[in-house]
């Protein structure tokens, strides 16, 4: 591709600005790059902390997007195993050093060195965007780019999340909040073979969460989470989804022996739990991240074999303020998706 090429990005000027359609160089692949033709891109809360400069090391302007689903248009020097027109995703776990502790055990994404795409490179909010090979992971021929872009990291956080937790086949697995996490996070649950129970506020979503997938449903609006949860045996997992500390706190009473509170959702208030809750039925209570590459992969190829889907609604490129907002605001049902129409 001559130099002179450009293509589209969404770039934000300034911490907090709109987003505009912007003319930039389309790069060239460097030694162990590639370079992506972007067919969808998700849009995900974490987007709204890279745009407010809250990500150590984001630089202005910025083009932010990290659910990323396109094709292989070019292919850097020392780059292997992948060819031009293979269907690719990229998710939070954008590359790494590849020689720290955390990389060498394969746990990539706690990289001290991690590169998030729109924070260590321009992200997928655009035409176009060039990534190390390492961040590549293989779409399957069931999965449109549409359906694989929010898999990349709404996706691949929930699934990571639950098939890495102590909870096994039959066990019971609730999953707290419907949103663009949960939703996905109740789906897997129940193909993944758990006793599955959505917890969320109002009775209007029990026929959500039922069609999702989920045996049972808690509305915490009118229910003691934890007394809910115990009803029913107790929770082996309950999945955090939603970013309200004190609906996380709520449920820890309602675990089983050795339960675990497995926490995604991100909020900064602290944690209302006491030491005696977790020491009287040996619970544990963790923060879990998205996964590398490979994570990815095994994400969508569960869900091309189970069905499981993200439920998205699909808006152009030169659209992605008004996409943007409308996933902040909370009402997006459940995952915003850009399209590029290439």
């Amino acid at each position: 591709m001559s130099s002179s090429a450009t293509h589209r990005s969404m770039q934000v000027a300034q911490p907090d600005g709109d987003m505009s359609l912007v003319q930039v160089d389309t790069p060239e692949p460097g030694p162990g790059q590639v370079r992506v033709t972007v067919e969808a891109c998700g849009v995900c809360h974490s987007d709204a902390m890279i745009t407010a400069g809250y990500i150590p090391g984001t630089t202005f302007p910025v083009t932010t997007g990290h659910e990323i689903a396109g094709r292989i248009a070019a292919i850097g020097d020392n780059v292997t195993g992948w060819s031009v027109g293979d269907r690719v995703a990229v998710g939070w776990y954008g590359g790494s050093c590849g020689h720290c502790d955390a990389c060498r055990e394969g746990d990539g994404v706690l990289c001290p060195e991690l590169q998030v795409p729109g924070v260590a490179y321009a992200g997928g909010f655009a035409d176009s965007v060039v990534v190390p090979a390492v961040a590549l992971a293989s779409v399957p021929d069931e999965l449109t780019a549409v359906e694989a872009a929010p898999l990349a990291c709404a996706g691949v956080t929930v699934y990571n999340a639950l098939r890495r937790s102590s909870a096994r086949s039959g066990d019971t697995v609730a999953v707290l909040g419907l949103g663009g996490l949960g939703h996905l996070g109740v789906q897997f649950a129940a193909k993944m073979g758990f006793d599955t129970i959505a917890i969320a506020r109002g009775p209007e979503k029990a026929s959500l969460a039922h069609k999702l997938g989920a045996s049972h449903y808690i509305d915490s609006a009118t229910e003691k989470t934890a007394d809910a949860l115990q009803a029913r045996g107790g929770a082996k997992v309950v999945l955090a989804t939603v970013t309200n500390a004190a609906a996380m706190s709520a449920t820890v009473d309602g675990l089983g022996r050795r339960g675990e509170l497995i926490i995604v959702g991100v909020d900064m208030e602290s944690l209302d739990i006491t030491p005696l809750q977790l020491v009287g039925g040996a619970k544990r209570v963790y923060g879990h991240a998205s996964g590398i590459a490979v994570d990815i992969q095994d994400t969508m190829r569960f869900a091309a074999q189970s069905g499981v889907r993200a439920w998205t609604e699909e808006v152009p490129l030169e659209e992605a303020g008004a996409a943007f907002q409308k996933m902040v605001s909370g009402q997006a049902r459940f995952r915003m998706v850009l399209t590029t129409g290439n």
